[in-house]
């Protein structure tokens, strides 16, 4: 399972909201920033929308699935 080869916008403020492609995300629980954990919405198997939360800091997006947990390879970047 691969996770958001692609995910936008790349870099954000807390409350941005970043569209992760790529799923499959169907049956998710969970998504982070860096460790830390979002409020998301599954908008159909392939894309999540995700809101950059509070203490957040640049690092790797992780979504939980009844798949497993895959991170993406690139970074977000928290300002």
């Amino acid at each position: 399972m691969s996770l958001t080869s692609s995910f936008s916008p790349t870099s954000g403020e807390v409350g941005t909201k970043v569209t992760l492609e790529f799923g499959p995300f169907v049956g998710a629980t969970s998504v982070t920033f860096n460790g830390t954990p979002a409020t998301f919405v599954v908008e159909g198997s392939e894309f999540i929308v995700a809101t950059v939360p509070s203490g957040a800091t640049s690092g790797p997006i992780s979504v939980t699935t009844p798949g497993g947990t895959p991170t993406s390879t690139k970074s977000f970047t928290v300002p």
